[in-house]
């Protein structure tokens, strides 16, 4: 499929939840992809802690600028969250927030290389936990290079004022940057104003809602058993349905793919990707 980056205005309305969900129950190959600048939150919190040693995005990113080998040290810093499949794969976010002085120069180097992925073999879909805008040097190559970009927000008027401005923040960058329209969608966490009122409101559509689920949200955020027939992971399971449709459309219109493809690439046979447990 493509790049999916979710995003949030302010505060905490679940992007991690949300994108681990989402990832849990892909029906894809798929990279889960922690580019929180904040930090990541998956090793510690759903996985509890349970690899020894540095691994993710900042692993990655001081080995770029000291050697520039993204794509040979790309896999081996991946965590299989379906061992032995290497269906679902993590790349866990900064963990030292002197890491992230490093990221911050790569992020359309990283946006490059995950838009690769799709056309890799095999091929991968990303998708990217972009956390919060408002934060010290946000993501927004990874953002201008997705195919979909998810905001997400709850559905009470004080997110719903916040998401307005980080629409408009989002549509000029956008516009700046020639971005075909189109791109960016909505997807609402938990109860408060209907999804037509708040599409209506924001002058975006809803791409899709989650439900208020604090039993499965608290496993995704602190480990344990994830249910597959919990409201939450339903909800998640099916998110993937309007995401394609969203970009076969996008496609159709734009003839995409236009021009010469990004060079692909290829996953070792045996990647250094290590089991979640």
């Amino acid at each position: 499929m493509a790049v999916i980056a979710l995003v949030s205005a302010k505060g905490s309305p679940g992007v991690t939840t949300a994108a681990l969900a989402a990832a849990l129950s892909w029906h894809r190959r798929l990279v889960l992809a922690e580019c929180d600048p904040a930090g990541g939150s998956v090793l510690a919190g759903y996985l509890g802690g349970a690899l020894d040693g540095p691994r993710g995005l900042g692993e990655l990113a001081v080995g770029e600028l000291r050697d520039g080998n993204l794509e040979s040290a790309f896999w081996s810093q991946l965590v299989d969250l379906d061992a032995p499949r290497r269906e679902r794969l993590l790349l866990p976010g900064v963990v030292d927030p002197a890491q992230a002085g490093s990221v911050t120069p790569l992020w359309q180097r990283f946006a490059d290389f995950f838009t690769s992925l799709e056309r890799g073999v095999p091929p991968y879909d990303v998708l990217v936990d972009c956390g919060r805008l408002q934060v010290g040097g946000p993501p927004w190559p990874v953002l201008r290079a997705a195919a979909v970009v998810l905001l997400v927000t709850r559905a009470h008027l004080p997110d719903l004022s916040a998401t307005r401005a980080t629409v408009k923040a989002i549509e000029r960058d956008f516009t700046e940057h020639r971005i075909p329209p189109g791109t960016l969608r909505l997807l609402v966490v938990g109860d408060g104003h209907g999804s037509s009122e708040i599409s209506k409101a924001l002058r975006l559509p809803v791409i899709a809602r989650l439900p208020h689920d604090p039993r499965t949200a608290g496993v995704l955020t602190h480990g344990g058993t994830v249910r597959a027939n919990r409201p939450l992971m339903r909800a998640a399971g099916q998110l993937e349905v309007p995401v394609r449709a969203l970009l076969d459309r996008r496609r159709a219109r734009l003839a995409w793919p236009g021009g010469p493809a990004p060079r692909a690439v290829t996953a070792p046979s045996t990647p250094g990707v290590s089991g979640a447990v």
